[in-house]
């Protein structure tokens, strides 16, 4: 599902991602082989456990995935909403019936990006 514009349209080896920006187009590339059915919900498992690897490891590095930050709260403003629901959820529940949850992930993640450089 990779767009014109996207910043790495080269599949690599993971270990050679150098953030998780640079990991998401990766999975952008091949969403199949990282996420089984495609689902939102595996990828903010994936995300997660980034999370935690960059706290175990003492990695001090921009992190927006968590549930109270930055891109979940761009995204409730975006949307309109005040949820409960992380991210992954709140997309799902509210996916154009013409896309599909990791494409309309990967679409505000360009909008998300575009707006807070």
């Amino acid at each position: 599902m990779p767009t014109d514009d996207s910043p790495q349209s080269t599949v690599k080896h993971w270990q050679d991602c150098t953030d998780v920006y640079d990991f998401l187009n990766q999975i952008r590339l091949r969403p199949g082989m990282w996420l089984p059915g495609s689902s939102l919900r595996h990828l903010e498992a994936v995300l997660t456990g980034y999370r935690v690897a960059l706290g175990v490891h003492a990695i001090d590095e921009p992190f927006d995935f968590w549930p109270e930050e930055r891109f979940t709260q761009w995204l409730h403003e975006r949307r309109g909403t005040s949820s409960s629901l992380g991210w992954a959820a709140e997309i799902e529940r509210t996916t154009p019936p013409d896309s599909t949850p990791i494409a309309e992930f990967f679409r505000l993640i360009d909008a998300y990006r575009a707006e807070s450089a």
